[in-house]
This record gives C-alpha cells, sequence and structure tokens, in this order.
C-alpha cells in the first residue's frame, strides 16, 4: 500500500506527560494544542514521515499556579521556545503492529534523539465514512537533557521535581491523500 497523508483527530488525540513529585508521588499533565503531520502506510510505518508540533502554552496539569511555573523560565520558557518539535529519522518495526520510531525531539532550543515505543492499534470506518487509524507511542527523557533543570532541594533529602519525564502520545488520523510520487509509481 502506498503512503498517505493522515490528519490528526485533535478531539480523539491526547499528549500527556508524567514526573515524580517530591521522590514519592507524581504529576500528570497534558498539551491540548498540537498538530502532526504524518505521511505513512500505517500497516508498515517502516517508510513513514511522522512530526509533531507542541504549543507549550497549552500545557495543563490541573494546577494554573504550576502550569505558568511550567511556562517561565524557569522551565520551557514558553515565550521564547513556544513549541516542542519531534521530527522521525528511523522508523524499525519490533514485532506485529508495533515500532520504535527515532527521531529528533527539540525542547527549549535543545534538540535530542530519543525513541519512542510505538503501537498501531488498527483501522475503522467513522461515521462520515472515513477511513481512520490509531496508534499509542510512549517514551522517557531526562528533562535535564534539554536545558530544564530547575529544582528544589527538600528538606527530608532529594528534590521536588523527578528528572525523568515519561511521555505518552494517543493519536487517531483520518485518511487524506495519498503521497502522489508513490501512487504514480505503483501505478506504473
Amino acid at each position: 500500500m502506498a503512503n498517505s497523508k493522515w490528519q490528526v483527530d485533535a478531539a480523539h488525540s491526547h499528549i500527556t506527560f508524567t514526573v515524580k513529585h517530591m521522590m514519592i508521588s507524581k504529576v500528570r499533565g497534558s498539551f491540548s494544542k498540537f498538530d502532526a503531520e504524518i505521511d505513512a502506510d500505517p500497516e508498515n510505518l517502516t517508510g513513514a514521515s511522522i512530526s509533531f508540533n507542541i504549543e507549550v502554552p497549552s500545557i495543563d496539569t490541573d494546577n494554573e499556579d504550576r502550569d505558568n511555573h511550567l511556562r517561565s523560565a524557569d522551565f520551557f520558557d514558553a515565550e521564547q521556545y513556544p513549541e516542542i518539535r519531534f521530527k522521525s529519522t528511523e522508523i524499525r518495526q519490533t514485532a506485529d503492529g508495533e515500532y520504535d520510531v527515532k527521531g529528533d525531539l527539540t525542547i527549549k532550543g535543545t534538540t535530542k534523539q530519543v525513541v519512542f515505543e510505538a503501537e498501531y492499534g488498527g483501522r475503522a470506518t467513522n461515521p462520515w465514512g472515513q477511513e481512520v487509524v490509531a496508534f499509542e507511542a510512549e517514551g522517557k527523557i531526562n528533562r535535564k537533557d534539554f536545558g530544564l533543570t530547575w529544582n528544589q532541594a527538600l528538606e527530608t533529602g532529594g528534590v521536588l521535581v523527578g528528572e525523568d519525564v515519561k511521555l505518552k502520545i494517543e493519536l487517531e488520523a483520518t485518511a487524506g491523500q495519498p503521497d502522489t510520487a508513490e501512487a504514480e509509481e505503483e501505478s506504473l
């Protein structure tokens, strides 16, 4: 099957994160505004091109004071760096419907290579006759690698905010137009 362009359905997609708080519990958050460019055969992602842009000011941890602190120069510096970007560089199949998606992640002006473990959720047709696919991807980064170094020591030892951040992407997308170069090649 030829690669096709897929449009992210933001109402049915989520980008979330989890980080340790006070070394004993977790804080969860999400980004409500993002877009993606996906050019893929969903049943064989090895030849896909995937990129994401996340709007940092859309961060939401269910606490306005914390969200404002995360937007500040102590963390994301959203005024100077309003986007988090990801661009795939290599996709390797690890099992049936499972992939390692390697790519460049840019946060706060720093780009590092990361790997997401992705799983194809399947294909369906929505009530309006559009083809729909779903994916889930998970990864982990060290926030300090991206210049997110703010922390506070605790009297009892340890720190307020953990270094490791777990990222999760749940994505639903609708079919767009086939990649014309590959479609023409297949028709020959």
